[in-house]
């Protein structure tokens, strides 16, 4: 890593942010291409975020990624948003000028929906109904994401179904909500599955769904990636399901901001994914 006092900042803002493997990510691709320049992680507390990121932008830094749970707090703490992360309702990329100005963006979709395509080259958008676990930001962006490429069906399914219910609301057309007990239910005769919860994290209880009603050729994405192999994730395999993990999500949502705050657009390779697989 090469560092001088001209060296380019920037960050992941998180509540925890220890299992994030953007720093790693990040870190990997400046080393690669030489970059003065870091990325650190930056645990703040909720109720402090919105003051730290100001003070992130007036200390230098180019921008930073944002992470559970403050992505939809940063939608009200930035002073522009572009189409998308309006959209969305959510920011998980905060682009930050020189005078102090906070620009965000999301870039979960495309991640997302690039992932799904790349892991699942069978999925098609009018294969059948998608079933979407969670109503956060991570939910809102694969919601977007799905509806942009066609799916006509979407459930959704919370632990709070008033959260979903205005999830729902704001995002319109082809999404029906469903009641956390009928969850197992919900998956009948689904295409996809994406888990969008903090549900099967290490250190967070686990996602308790039944797989079993699932049709043979259905996909199961899980956005969680710590661990790489998740409960939901091994259940899938052991069905004989496409099953996906949530690391390839976050690096092809991750070149956006680091194009912008590096100067350099990185390219994908496997030695990247193996790099961050280690110890997951």
């Amino acid at each position: 890593m090469i560092l001088s006092g001209r060296a380019k900042l920037a960050g992941v803002m998180g509540w925890p942010v220890g299992h994030s493997r953007s720093p790693r990510l990040h870190g990997y691709w400046l080393q690669r291409y030489g970059i003065d320049g870091t990325y650190v992680p930056l645990e703040v507390p909720p109720a402090h975020f919105a003051q730290a990121l100001r003070m992130l932008a007036l200390m230098g830094f180019r921008g930073v990624n944002v992470t559970v749970p403050h992505k939809e707090a940063a939608l009200a703490a930035v002073d522009t948003l572009d189409s998308t992360a309006r959209r969305i309702g959510a920011v998980n990329t905060v682009m930050m000028e020189t005078d102090g100005t906070l620009h965000g963006t999301n870039t979960d979709a495309i991640g997302f929906l690039e992932h799904l395509k790349a892991s699942a080259p069978g999925w098609k958008p009018d294969a059948g109904p998608a079933v979407v676990i969670g109503a956060g930001g991570a939910a809102r962006a694969v919601v977007v994401a799905l509806q942009d490429a066609g799916v006509r069906e979407i459930r959704l399914v919370n632990r709070t179904r008033e959260r979903a219910e205005q999830l729902a609301m704001a995002l319109n057309s082809g999404i029906g909500v469903l009641s956390w007990v009928a969850r197992n239910s919900a998956l009948a005769n689904a295409a996809l599955v994406v888990n969008t919860t903090t549900l099967g994290m290490s250190g967070q209880p686990a996602l308790e769904i039944d797989l079993g009603v699932l049709p043979a050729a259905a996909s199961v994405f899980d956005c969680v990636y710590s661990p790489l192999e998740t409960a939901l994730l091994a259940q899938a395999r052991a069905r004989g399901l496409v099953a996906i993990d949530g690391l390839g999500m976050l690096i092809h949502q991750a070149r956006a901001g680091f194009t912008a705050w590096f100067g350099v657009e990185p390219e994908l390779d496997g030695g990247l994914r193996r790099f961050l697989a280690e110890g997951l």
